[in-house]
């Protein structure tokens, strides 16, 4: 079963505020890519995984929401393949509530931002939220952002931050999105020490080359089996990040640069991280074809050597 721990929709970028909708549109206009978080879209692009995991967002900072109500009946219309996670800003003054109607909206999760909401992670008004997420036993979700509005707050990203958090929850799943980038060997020394903190790939999948060093720290301190798969969709889509993470290795050819096994690689992709954070989803059932059936005419660039060490 392929799972991508991380996509977002929305009706529209203003959704997520004036600065990330006006970097969106601009970008656009650069060739930087369509970032397009339709609904249609995201169901057209999500073919070759079997489970996405659709986030929603809000920042009190940024005067951006995509209502958690809209990615409960975003999920609700297909909810075999997708599970939905609540965006709370710790921030707001009606936090608390906004807590208790993801939960009855059935949303498996909470994501929070420190960097666009403007906290430390171990603010005293943060951490009732982690409380609740780890006494209802749902994942906590850190979002880094992508793209960052020039507002954020970077000194808020650093994962190094999440350290208290773990210490004072250790039974609470937490996932840093984008392996905490720009600060990937922090995240890989923060999955190192707390047993319930991953981290996803997503951004970082489709950049081969920092995805290619990532991959070598990660194994190097042996955390790979804490690095999630995720796209990162609609800044990527799960097709292409998959394609990078199978030829990864290309960067090797002819040199005497070590490689990632690619039994590791399989595994990151196919890993069941709805498992390992605890979520519940009966849906979620692998299909038939699997990746290396039908799938694979989806993805041809990884049909040779799938079980080489390489």
């Amino acid at each position: 079963m392929i799972v991508d721990l991380h996509t977002q929709v929305w009706s529209s970028p203003d959704q997520l505020g004036n600065e990330i909708a006006e970097r969106i549109r601009r970008r656009q206009t650069e060739n930087w890519g369509q970032f397009d978080g339709n609904p249609a879209a995201h169901e057209q692009a999500m073919n070759c995984v079997d489970v996405a995991v659709v986030f929603g967002w809000r920042s009190q900072r940024l005067k951006a929401e995509v209502p958690n109500e809209f990615i409960a009946d975003f999920v609700s219309r297909d909810p075999a393949r997708r599970i939905g996670v609540a965006g709370i800003d710790p921030m707001a003054p009606d936090a608390e509530e906004q807590i208790e109607k993801a939960f009855e909206l059935g949303l498996s999760g909470i994501s929070v931002s420190p960097a666009c909401q403007g906290f430390h992670p171990a603010h005293s008004d943060a951490m009732p939220l982690y409380e609740k997420c780890a006494e209802v036993g749902v994942p906590l979700f850190v979002m880094t952002g992508s793209p960052n509005p020039s507002s954020a707050m970077m000194e808020f990203a650093r994962p190094s931050m999440w350290d208290e958090v773990a210490r004072a929850f250790p039974t609470l799943p937490i996932v840093i999105n984008q392996l905490g980038w720009p600060w990937i060997d922090e995240t890989l020394g923060l999955i190192e020490k707390h047993d319930r903190v991953f981290a996803d790939i997503a951004g970082i999948a489709t950049r081969p080359w920092q995805l290619f060093n990532a991959l070598l720290s990660a194994s190097g301190v042996r955390v790979l089996e804490k690095l999630l798969f995720a796209s990162g969709y609609p800044r990527d889509v799960p097709a292409k990040a998959i394609e990078v993470l199978y030829t990864v290795n290309s960067f090797s050819h002819g040199t005497q640069l070590p490689t990632v096994p690619r039994s590791q690689i399989r595994a990151i992709i196919e890993r069941d991280a709805l498992s390992l954070l605890g979520i519940d989803h009966d849906g979620a059932a692998e299909r038939s074809d699997g990746i290396y059936g039908v799938q694979e005419e989806k993805l041809p660039a990884l049909a040779a050597g799938e079980d080489s060490e390489s």
